[in-house]
């Protein structure tokens, strides 16, 4: 029988299918491919991309041309500008504002031939080094309340024209409806128990490990126990820490490994899938009357990668549901490599 998991931290409701096996049918996607076209975010193309923001350059060479490691870039059709004034206002029943905030885009190579998962670990930091930097300036901008780190690996995961390795940013004025939900449920639980809801669970994941699919001596990366979709993973820092931004040099390069590691594990047992990746951190710290005072105890940044192999149903977008046909004790299983010593790829 199939059953109703409910996620602590957001209050969402998933069907988890009971099975025992992982079938091949029960995922469709389009296997990601590399264009081999022209490409703006390739070395030497820096003049096909509006000017850099930020870059990682070891040799120290010039901005705007060849050299560097990791380049920032506005994206060249922007959503939000940083430009301007917010404008709060009313329109009848409603509220708006200017489209102020940052629309950023973090190319993490200069090689196309790369994905993420297929850098060297100090390739890897050095991205991470990037989301940090950004991170840390627009938190200076009192109009900023919330920058969004997230990558589309794939057609189906909305990277539908670019196949160069990026990553994306968006800062808003506006903490997004998901992060104030899970906010919400780590303020209730620690108002509650005096303790963060997260490192509970993690005390309790590490002790069972029958969802833990990869560790190192900072981070451990889990299958949800309300998992959305087959696969789907999160990372998690072992240390407490409210805010993504306070990672040490050394703790970015046990999260680049792990990172790493857990990427190439679903890139081998799906067969180059599509996914989302997306930076669960708290707000910027904008204290105001009413905001509470426990939110760098009560809450856990973290990273949310979710393959996008199977579709939404319409019942999905109606309830907001999820169906998962795959339960994550398996999922964990199959990635860590502990089905009868058979792994996922020889199953499908």
């Amino acid at each position: 029988m199939s059953q109703f998991r409910k996620d602590v931290f957001t209050g969402r409701w998933v069907i988890v299918a009971e099975t025992e096996a992982v079938r091949p049918t029960d995922f469709r996607f389009k296997k990601f491919t590399r264009e081999t076209t022209f490409c703006p975010f390739c070395e030497t193309h820096e003049a096909s991309t509006p000017a850099e923001i930020f870059a990682i350059r070891p040799g120290g060479s010039a901005a705007n041309g060849p050299g560097w490691q990791v380049r920032v870039v506005p994206n060249s059709q922007l959503r939000l500008r940083i430009e301007g004034d917010l404008a709060r206002r009313p329109e009848g029943f409603h509220d708006m504002m200017n489209g102020i905030g940052a629309d950023e885009v973090i190319v993490e190579t200069p090689r196309h031939d790369r994905s993420l998962h297929e850098l060297e670990v100090h390739e890897v930091a050095d991205v991470v080094r990037t989301w940090v930097a950004r991170m840390i300036d627009l938190e200076g901008d009192k109009r900023i309340r919330y920058v969004l780190i997230f990558k589309n690996h794939g057609e189906e995961a909305g990277a539908h024209t670019i196949t160069h390795s990026i990553s994306q940013l968006m800062a808003l004025p506006v903490t997004p409806r998901v992060i104030k939900a899970k906010l919400m449920a780590a303020r209730d639980y620690y108002a509650l128990k005096e303790r963060c809801i997260y490192c509970d669970v993690l005390h309790q994941e590490l002790t069972d490990r029958k969802r833990l699919v990869a560790e190192n001596d900072d981070f451990v990366s889990l299958a949800p126990f309300a998992s959305r979709s087959p696969f789907e993973l999160s990372v998690f820092p072992k240390f407490h820490s409210s805010a993504f931004s306070r990672i040490s040099s050394a703790q970015i390069e046990n999260l680049a490994q792990l990172l790493r590691d857990v990427l190439q594990r679903l890139d081998k047992a799906l067969n180059g899938p599509p996914y989302n990746l997306a930076l669960q951190d708290r707000p910027f710290l904008r204290p105001r009357e009413g905001y509470w005072k426990t939110i760098e105890e009560d809450f856990h940044w973290h990273l949310e990668i979710l393959p996008q192999v199977i579709g939404m149903t319409g019942f999905e977008r109606a309830s907001w549901f999820f169906y998962n046909p795959v339960p994550p004790e398996l999922a964990a299983q199959c990635l860590s490599g502990r089905v009868n010593g058979v792994s996922l790829a020889h199953q499908l």
